[in-house]
């Protein structure tokens, strides 16, 4: 029997830089629904639903028509509550969960599928995620843009915020250099799995979740996207959007 495929999207209303993000206008519409028309828009997932703990974001997602599943206020991740929210589904061991950002309105579509890819290919594959390669070189140097390097056979070999690879000689222009998207598909088994690990040392340092399954031996498909995706992260980065939709209007 096929897997079915679920595309969750963690939301929290509280945020440090950006309280009540989920729920800001972009065009008329809050992000939320932004997020959700998009990962609708993929004939992929047989559900798309919202997972929050707050009722004022469930309230606008069912306003909307999206589907909500209400899950614990203390989860210390976003992986947690998709867990969480997995279980609450009753998803089954081999069906296909895609963790999709609550922060990111204007990803293409096709991304659903992207992911997912390596899983429906491999059913052995635990994880699967996103890599763009970076065109922009301030991106390199700049933290908030993690960076990969991969196999020959398309695993992740490591995650940084740190530039990577390092670059002995002036020819960074001609380097490859792969920025990741924070778009994750697991099999639901190891998603089970993976929040009952311990943080490693190197997710402690780097503050990067992915590298927990690197530590403990994890193997992560990684996929060459040629959709870039923007992050919502501040008000300013609102306007940001709303003028990348006003010119594809």
């Amino acid at each position: 029997m096929p897997p079915s495929i679920y595309a969750i999207i963690p939301s929290r209303y509280h945020s440090n830089r950006f309280p009540a993000k989920p729920l800001a206008l972009i065009a008329g519409k809050p992000m939320i629904q932004h997020v959700v028309d998009r990962a609708s828009a993929s004939p992929l997932p047989t559900k798309v639903v919202v997972a929050t703990d707050d009722q004022r974001i469930a309230d606008v997602v069912t306003g909307f028509g999206g589907s909500v599943v209400m899950t614990g206020a203390n989860h210390p991740s976003g992986t947690d509550r998709l867990a969480e929210a997995a279980n609450i589904l009753g998803l089954a061991d081999n069906d296909i969960v895609i963790n999709i950002q609550g922060d990111q309105p204007l990803f293409a579509p096709e991304i659903v599928a992207e992911v997912a890819g390596p899983l429906l290919e491999d059913p052995e594959l635990p994880m699967a995620t996103l890599l763009y390669r970076i065109v922009q070189l301030e991106e390199i140097t700049n933290p908030n843009h993690v960076k990969v390097v991969f196999d020959q056979k398309g695993r992740a070999l490591y995650f940084s915020r740190s530039p990577l690879p390092y670059v002995r000689e002036d020819n960074r222009a001609d380097a490859p250099f792969y920025r990741h998207l924070g778009f994750y598909a697991y099999r639901k088994r190891f998603l089970d799995t993976f929040v009952t690990l311990p943080v490693g040392q190197w997710e402690q340092l780097e503050k990067l979740e992915q590298l927990r399954a690197l530590e403990y031996g994890y193997t992560i498909r990684v996929v060459l996207t040629e959709h870039d995706s923007i992050e919502v992260d501040t008000p300013e980065d609102v306007r940001r959007v709303e003028h990348l939709l006003a010119r594809t209007a």
